[in-house]
């Protein structure tokens, strides 16, 4: 009888998912091929920028801010019709993909209310059997996270913190319409994006995310890094592919349709979106540009380099600057890490440049990178040397060097994936538990902790950790891994299946470019990579945050592949007194 009622249950969301109640549904029509588009023709557009404060008799002050998310049309090509999305805006008209830059200044606080305007129904598949809001009045779920931001927990984006149109339907942890920013941190580059319960993959595939600026000019200028537009740019990178009518193409046939009738594991596009536009390319001056390049992508890792071999120089690593300045002429950057690199067009030997990819996907063992979206956009060259009063200097700024001896706990945090009979994945989860269950991570406020991450999957799964800032101390390589394997899924225990005994493998460096304080780092398939985690803020000396971070409800950390973290590759994050 319990057959027949699961049976009936999971006809009963496909006949719903059918009707359109969760979204766009799979009418059988194959993507249209990206290889059709000519490549370069588009200019990369420069975001709208708002300021996240405002200027009282000459002194920054607290920005209010109102952002909503719209649907609308969106030109992602020339040559490709325009393309329904979601956007975030200050009005439907202003709306943009990615959305607005917003600037804020260390120290000063910006407060931003997050409206919905969206419509009742989703303009992608949305999978039913995922832990996905069902609000009462119908309209899509959203909810926005600051990602690398260091704020109070009831302006962090918790998932289960989401709201529909007019706040008609709301989570079980919404509390208000007002996020509050402190920007009590160190200057860096952050983005926002959706963060709704098993609905992020498609809340950000339909164009949910925009970058953020956070400015301290009285460290910065010193530096005399390239800086303000035009030779100060983000350049938000993600992979879409596209119907002959324009419309986002997603899969809409799970890998296990009788489990899941909708999800997969990770969703890839083939044509390479910079700031909106298919391929795009930039007019640039022979001098110094700084370029804060994010990975918007659900699952793409992208790996960089230029195909006339100018160098990259790393000034910063997801949210926090370098000690002093790394050179590279390839890098590797994960969904939702952000790479802030200096380019100087002087040194190029050529009138263009093509910043190409050659990451594999899924990565690392994937399908190779081919000739649609192995490229990423082109830099045009101005032929005469410009004026050029910035400079690449010898240090940055320096934050507090990791206190290994001063870790207050130790915590072994393993990743798996659980199969169907036929192999594919079902599901993901941290520790062997869903999202839903009781936390228990909760470090003390102002500690710090080493975590021993242990990947027991063949993905290469990139972690975030809401709030804290971590270092990632050494990478091993397990041996006997599936003797070690077979233990922890019996008894998922670290400890009890000696770890220890079997992370004694080859030991991966970390590229220098990454081993300052950071908020997303690689977990390499196969490996345990050890990492000191910082719950208290970088660069206070009171050790406390300026709010209360044990509050309600709490934070998180999870895998930022977006389709695993639908899938509850996510545990909630304590914080306790």
């Amino acid at each position: 009888m319990a057959a027949m009622e699961m049976a009936l249950f999971f006809l009963m969301l496909l006949s719903l998912a059918v009707e359109g109640v969760w979204g766009g549904s799979d009418d059988g029509e194959r993507p249209f091929s990206a290889s059709k588009l000519e490549m370069f023709v588009d200019e990369l557009p420069n975001m709208p920028r708002l300021r996240g404060y405002e200027v009282e008799d000459g002194v920054p002050v607290a920005g209010n801010l109102t952002i909503g998310m719209y649907e609308k049309t969106w030109k992602f090509h020339r040559d490709l019709p325009a393309t329904r999305v979601f956007a975030f805006g200050t009005s439907k008209e202003a709306a943009t993909v990615p959305g607005p830059t917003i600037e804020a200044l260390q120290g000063v606080p910006t407060h931003v209310t997050w409206t919905n305007h969206l419509p009742s129904r989703h303009i992608l598949p949305w999978d039913p059997t995922l832990s996905a809001p069902r609000p009462r009045t119908g309209g899509v779920p959203t909810v926005v996270h600051l990602h690398g931001g260091v704020h109070p927990p009831h302006s962090d984006g918790h998932s289960l913190a989401w709201f529909t149109s007019s706040f008609s339907s709301t989570g079980p942890q919404w509390s208000r319409p007002t996020f509050s920013y402190p920007n009590a941190q160190p200057p860096g580059s952050l983005w926002y994006h959706d963060h709704a319960m098993a609905l992020t993959r498609v809340n950000l595939l339909a164009g949910l995310f925009g970058a953020y600026s956070l400015l301290a000019p009285a460290l910065e200028s010193p530096l005399r890094l390239p800086s303000a537009p035009p030779f100060d740019l983000p350049l938000v990178v993600f992979d879409r592919s596209f119907l002959s009518d324009g419309s986002i193409y997603m899969n809409s046939t799970g890998n296990n349709p009788n489990i899941h009738p909708q999800w997969q594991p990770e969703y890839f596009g083939d044509a390479i979106i910079v700031n909106g536009k298919a391929w795009p390319f930039l007019a640039v001056h022979r001098r110094r540009y700084r370029f804060r390049i994010i990975n918007a992508s659900n699952a793409r890792f992208f790996r960089f380099f230029f195909a006339n071999g100018l160098r990259f120089v790393h000034v910063a690593s997801d949210s926090v600057y370098l000690p002093r300045p790394v050179s590279s002429k390839k890098f590797l950057l994960a969904p939702s890490e952000i790479a802030d690199v200096i380019v100087d067009f002087s040194q190029s030997p050529t009138d263009s440049a093509i910043l190409a990819n050659d990451a594999p996907y899924p990565y690392p063992s994937g399908d190779p990178a081919d000739k649609i979206n192995g490229q990423v956009m082109k830099f045009v060259i101005g032929r005469q040397r410009e004026v050029d009063s910035s400079r690449i200097p010898e240090s940055l700024l320096r934050y507090p060097a990791p206190a290994v001896h001063q870790a207050a706990e130790t915590r072994y945090i393993t990743m798996y994936e659980y199969e169907s009979a036929t192999g594919e994945p079902t599901r993901l989860y941290l520790n062997g538990k869903s999202f839903m269950e009781p936390a228990t991570e909760t470090p003390r406020e102002g500690s710090s902790e080493v975590w021993h991450v242990i990947n027991l999957t063949d993905d290469n799964h990139p972690l975030h950790i809401h709030l804290a800032v971590f270092v990632v101390l050494e990478q091993r390589e397990l041996v006997d891994e599936d003797r070690f394997k077979d233990c922890m899924m019996k008894l998922n225990d670290a400890i009890k299946c000696r770890v220890d005994d079997h992370a004694m493998g080859r030991r991966y460096s970390v590229p220098p470019y990454e081993r300052g304080w950071k908020n997303v780092f690689k977990m390499r398939p196969g490996c345990v990579t050890k990492i000191l985690v910082r719950f208290s803020p970088l660069d206070l000396e009171t050790g406390k945050h300026p709010f209360n971070s044990t509050d309600e409800p709490g934070y998180v950390y999870h895998c930022h592949i977006l389709d695993h973290e639908d899938n509850e590759m996510m545990r909630p994050l304590k914080l306790i007194h």
